[in-house]
């Protein structure tokens, strides 16, 4: 999915074999991977980097040669590496097989049956998909704390009860895209029963937003990725999506079914990994990359040893 900022310049080389010296922590033990060559791949934005990042470094502690092939440009390339074999594994997002891979065009509300589907119907296509995390790296609506102090809002269900009690406090940026796209504000005001003038509705790109809501009062609300560093250091709060509009998009291990069949072992290396890999956890390293500055390898890695999983060499 490419719902977050592109992360360019980050040093990381196509192709290039990953040379870190690590060792097991929690996954790993008795190095199941010893042998093998796999090829890890990415989307070419800070948090799938950071994700494939981490399966290539697990795949390394476990006893694998690995060649790091992430950070290729948009969705396709990525997606189109794992169904030919090019690339072993990544993390893909259940939204984005489900709608922009598979062809659908509802998401499935309940997110384990959102999995499931997409799960059964990429078979055929010759991609296993591994459990899922919570991670969900979606759409969102956000307030700054400082003005929600005086709004007290929770919910999309409390800025529809706003708008109709006092329309003109609620003024949202979004992106163009996002303005008029039936999976963005158009189809969320329908869910949620709310009409704003369109006075109210200012378009700019991805990346002001953050600011404006932050820092100014020219708007009250702003479209955010639930995932975005930027949410955390920028003390915004999300919104929760109490009916369920936007898909979900939960980050999973998707795997080349031929190299799942030869090393089945990857699910007991990867599950765990998932089962950590939190929404708030993606804000956490997502803001070392795109607010600090760090590298995308090194912020895995980091994050990998402080977990436990893996350990330094």
């Amino acid at each position: 999915m490419s719902l977050a900022l592109t992360l360019s310049g980050c040093g990381l080389k196509s192709g290039s074999p990953m040379v870190d010296d690590v060792r097991p922590g929690s996954v790993g033990q008795d190095l199941p991977l010893k042998g093998a060559s796999l090829t890890v791949t990415s989307k070419n934005f800070s948090e799938n980097i950071v994700l494939g990042q981490m399966i290539g470094l697990v795949f390394k502690a476990a006893g694998a040669e690995v060649l790091d092939r992430t950070n290729l440009p948009g969705s396709i390339s990525a997606r189109e590496a794992i169904v030919k074999g090019d690339a072993d594994a990544m993390y893909e997002y259940t939204g984005t097989g489900w709608i922009t891979y598979l062809g659908h065009s509802r998401p499935i509300a309940n997110p384990t049956k959102q999995w499931q589907a997409v799960r059964d119907e990429d078979r055929k296509n010759g991609v296993t998909w591994l459990p899922q995390s919570t991670l969900n790296n979606t759409y969102a609506l956000a307030i700054s704390r400082k003005n929600n102090a005086k709004y007290h809002l929770r919910t999309l269900s409390d800025v529809a009860a706003l708008a109709k009690k006092n329309p003109s406090a609620v003024t949202i940026c979004v992106e163009n895209e996002f303005a008029s796209r039936d999976d963005g504000l158009p189809g969320m005001e329908k869910a949620y029963g709310m009409s704003l003038p369109a006075g109210n509705i200012k378009k700019m790109d991805a990346g002001i937003i953050y600011t404006q809501v932050s820092k100014s009062n020219s708007c009250l609300l702003g479209e955010v990725y639930t995932t975005d560093g930027r949410v955390r250091a920028m003390n915004l709060d999300v919104l929760v999506d109490d009916k369920h509009f936007f898909p979900n998009y939960n980050a999973a291990p998707v795997v080349h079914t031929k190299t799942f069949e030869k090393y089945p072992q990857i699910a007991k290396l990867l599950d765990p990994l998932s089962r950590k890999l939190t929404t708030q956890a993606a804000q956490e390293f997502n803001a070392k990359v795109d607010v600090d500055g760090q590298d995308p390898h090194a912020v895995a890695k980091e994050w990998l040893i402080r977990e436990g999983f893996i350990k330094n060499g």
